[in-house]
């Protein structure tokens, strides 16, 4: 076999049209076949994230792919990540590491000077590896910000990359967005489109075709692949937009047994790593649900309070909707909570913020004798310890750090010894993660089955959350080989832009010739 080099660009109409899992099956689909491949996002807007092995964070969309390319985590898959802690702020991570806190008008100052940083990462990578898969941000259409673009056609045109531009059909108007997407490019930017991929597509595809004809016909481009819908893909979300109350999580075959453990997920307005719910999805006879309003908290066998980019202002959003008064009301009648980093940091008594929101001390729900004071400095680590019975693998992203506790000690770190805090069933801890830990998982759904009354409910034996994860990356895989046209894409990577087609300006495009 003719040996694969080179590297693409997967954009897309708009955010969220399945561009992060088309890398995904990209990365994963090579790998199988023995490419060394890496992914790249130059730029992620997520409040989804992880720490690599060095202690660096990037969007957990570069993490996951990285997990389908058979790789740890690397700053370099994702060197800038903007981490929205509200409408008009975000804080910027540059190379992993938090360097400040930007508004939108301000960041585009910022974009010139990335400029030449993403490009180094970039070249490093491709350097390293034969194939880099890169993801492009939101839609590669923003024409308002081209100028100073880092991650789309900006990108595409330094590194001279072929682009594939994704369209999510599910949405409706896939179509008009693919043309619509290439028409208001500049005519060097189009030159640069190779071809479109119609993502979940339901039915029979031979309605389609005639539209996918037209669409070439007008364009230039072929569709390279019309990836079908499929049930069963439900793996990490690239954001929290796709964590919608009422949403269950977790694969559709999950969650249906006569003992049923229910799990309320309360969908703070800046949720971040939303994921961390997910590996109770994955158990069998687990419902979880995204929550928002106090009954159905209140219902729950387990109310989970997640992490959050924005944790004094979350917390004011909680009590406006009166759900503090439904985790109270839990916590005094011995029903369980769980609090995970900025949900830990809201049980606690009192919190100390001149960093995120700046709003100095203020009172927290009071759930846990806990005091908590917001650093500067970023804590960014991996997590390798113990409850105390089963060891506990996961990951700390946080400002607030506990300062006082008069509560017992949840976890233990191996090196840095005490984490988190219990008392009677309210549980806080600092460490993402920590329930894809498969035996400390069974062993705590065992203890919220006992305190909701249910003696009947068992973990599942067997599962690994992790085997769970790579059998949802090798079905992206299996979708991308069956329904992607790959020699083509092969090509693109081989031939780089010497492949694409040699097309006109759509607006050269005459009905009548």
């Amino acid at each position: 076999m003719t040996p694969i080099r080179g590297a693409l660009l997967v954009g897309g109409t708009s955010s969220d049209a399945g561009k992060s899992l088309v890398t995904a099956g990209l990365c994963r689909s090579l790998a199988r076949r023995g490419v060394r491949v890496a992914p790249f996002k130059a730029q992620n807007m997520s409040n989804n994230s992880a720490v690599t092995l060095d202690g660096g964070e990037i969007g957990r969309a570069q993490a996951l792919q990285a997990a389908a390319c058979g790789l740890e985590p690397d700053t370099r898959f994702n060197p800038v990540l903007l981490k929205p802690g509200s409408d008009r702020r975000s804080q910027v991570v540059v190379r992993g590491r938090a360097v400040g806190d930007v508004g939108a008008g301000d960041y585009q100052t910022w974009r010139a000077r990335l400029a030449d940083l993403v490009h180094d990462e970039l070249s490093s990578l491709r350097s390293e590896f034969d194939v880099v898969i890169a993801e492009g941000a939101g839609s590669i259409a923003e024409i308002n910000l081209r100028a100073n673009d880092l991650a789309n056609l900006g990108l595409a045109q330094r590194a001279r990359l072929p682009v594939l531009v994704v369209a999510d059909i599910d949405r409706g108007g896939a179509l008009a967005g693919l043309f619509g997407t290439t028409a208001v490019l500049d005519p060097a930017d189009q030159e640069l489109v190779a071809g479109y991929v119609i993502n979940k597509f339901r039915g029979d595809p031979a309605i389609l075709t005639p539209g996918l004809d037209m669409l070439r016909e007008r364009t230039g481009r072929p569709t390279l692949g019309v990836l079908p819908f499929h049930p069963d893909i439900w793996i990490d979300a690239e954001d929290s937009l796709a964590s919608p109350v009422g949403r269950r999580v977790g694969p559709p075959a999950a969650g249906h047994r006569d003992a049923t453990v229910t799990v309320a997920a309360i969908r703070l307005p800046r949720v971040s790593n939303a994921t961390d719910v997910e590996a109770l999805g994955c158990e069998p006879g687990v419902d979880v649900t995204w929550a928002d309003d106090p009954a159905a908290v209140a219902a729950a066998d387990l109310a989970v309070l997640p992490g959050t980019r924005a944790t004094v202002d979350d917390l004011r959003w909680l009590r406006e909707r009166g759900l503090d008064a439904a985790l109270a009301r839990r916590a005094a009648q011995g029903r369980p909570v769980l609090g995970i980093c900025g949900g830990f940091q809201m049980l606690g008594r009192t919190i100390d913020d001149d960093v995120e929101s700046r709003a100095g001390t203020v009172d927290g729900l009071g759930l846990l004798d806990v005091a908590i004071a917001f650093h500067p400095d970023k804590t960014l680590r991996r997590f390798n310890g113990d409850d105390g019975r089963n060891p506990v693998r996961g990951y700390e992203i946080h400002h607030g750090r506990v300062v006082r506790s008069a509560e017992t000690p949840w976890l233990r770190d191996d090196t840095l010894g005490p984490e988190g805090a219990r008392r009677g069933a309210v549980y806080g801890t600092h460490c993402h993660g920590l329930l894809e830990s498969d035996d400390f998982r069974r062993a705590f759904l065992t203890e919220i089955a006992s305190a909701a009354g249910k003696p009947g409910f068992v973990p599942e034996p067997g599962l690994r959350v992790t085997a769970v994860r790579e059998n949802q990356l090798d079905l992206l895989a299996d979708l991308v080989d069956e329904h992607l046209d790959m020699s083509a894409v092969q090509r693109l990577l081989t031939d780089g832009v010497s492949a694409l087609p040699r097309v006109l300006s759509w607006l050269s495009w005459n009905p009548s010739t």
